[in-house]
C-alpha cells in the first residue's frame, strides 16, 4: 500500500496525467456531442446519420455506449501513453535505479505503479461517465426531448470500459519497461493502437489469415467487447466476436502485458 500511495502521489502531481485526461475528456465530448448536435442543427453530418440515430446517440440513457466506443482506438491510446510515460519516464529520471536500490521490492514497486495506474484509470472512465452524462441530459433538457437515466445496462457497458482500459494500460506499461523509455514506447504504442491494426484490416480482406488475425489482437479484442455492449458507430469498433470471446483475449492480453513486464522488471533491471 505504501508503494500505491507513493505512485498515486507522483501521478497525482504529474501535469501530464492531468493534460491526458483533459484531452480524452474533451475528444469523447467533441465527437460524441459537439458533432452530432451540430449535424442534428444543419450542420455537416460527416458520418451520413439520420436525424433519430443522432438523437439515439445523445440520449441520457445511451450513455453507456457513449462512454465504450471511443475506447478501442483513441481512448485507448491516450490510455496506453499514460501508462508508458509513467513507466518509462523512470527509466529516463533515474527514479527506478532509486527505487530499487534504496526502495522495496522490485515486485512491490511494480505493483504500486500498477496499482497507481488502475485507480487512475478508473477515475478516468468514472469521469467520462459523469462528463457524457451531464453533456446528454444538457443537450436533452435544451431540445426539449423525453429522456431517461441509464437503466441497469450501463453497468455492462462500464465494466467492458474498465476491462478495455486495462487491457491499454498493460499494453503501455509493457512497452515501458521493454523499451526502457517513454519516448520509444509511446511511438510504437501510437503506431500499433492506430496505424498497425488499422493496416491489418485494410489488407485482411486480402488475406484470409490475416483478417483472422486482426480479430484477436489487442485492439480488435478491444473493438468487439465494444461492440458487443452497444458502442457501434465509432472508429475501431467490430463486431466479429461475441462479447465473452472478446472479453476473455482481454484477459488474456492484460495477464500476458503485465506478467511479462513485471518479470523483466524483477529479472533484468537488477539496479
Amino acid at each position: 500500500m505504501g508503494s500505491v500511495k507513493a505512485e498515486l502521489l507522483r501521478l497525482w502531481k504529474w501535469p501530464a496525467t492531468w493534460v491526458l485526461i483533459g484531452v480524452w475528456l474533451v475528444m469523447t465530448l467533441t465527437f460524441g456531442y459537439v458533432f452530432n448536435y451540430l449535424a442534428l442543427n444543419g450542420g455537416t453530418n460527416t458520418r451520413d446519420l439520420s436525424q433519430q440515430q443522432l438523437i439515439s446517440a445523445m440520449q441520457p440513457e445511451n450513455v453507456g455506449a457513449a462512454v465504450v466506443r471511443g475506447l478501442p482506438m483513441f481512448g485507448g491510446a491516450i490510455i496506453l501513453v499514460l501508462a508508458a510515460l509513467a513507466v518509462g519516464s523512470g527509466y529516463g529520471w533515474g527514479t527506478w535505479k532509486t527505487t530499487l536500490t534504496a526502495g522495496p521490492r522490485r515486485v512491490s514497486a511494480m505493483a504500486g505503479t500498477l496499482g497507481a495506474l488502475g485507480i487512475v484509470v478508473v477515475l478516468l472512465v468514472a469521469l467520462t461517465f459523469v462528463v457524457n452524462l451531464g453533456a446528454s441530459i444538457t443537450i436533452a433538457s435544451l431540445e426539449g426531448w423525453d429522456w431517461s437515466l441509464p437503466g441497469l445496462g450501463v453497468f455492462q457497458a462500464l465494466g467492458a470500459s474498465l476491462l478495455i482500459a486495462a487491457m491499454w494500460t498493460g499494453f503501455g506499461v509493457f512497452l515501458g519497461v521493454v523499451t526502457k523509455g517513454p519516448a520509444l514506447a509511446v511511438g510504437l504504442g501510437l503506431m500499433w493502437a492506430i496505424v498497425t491494426e488499422n493496416l491489418l484490416r485494410g489488407v485482411g480482406s486480402l488475406l484470409g489469415p490475416v483478417e483472422s488475425l486482426t480479430k484477436v489482437l489487442p485492439g480488435g479484442s478491444a473493438g468487439n467487447l465494444a461492440g458487443a455492449v452497444g458502442g457501434s458507430g465509432a472508429p475501431g469498433v467490430l463486431t466479429d466476436l461475441s462479447g465473452t470471446t472478446a472479453a476473455l483475449f482481454l484477459v488474456g492480453y492484460v495477464v500476458f502485458f503485465v506478467g511479462a513486464a513485471t518479470l523483466l522488471k524483477v529479472r533484468r533491471d537488477l539496479v
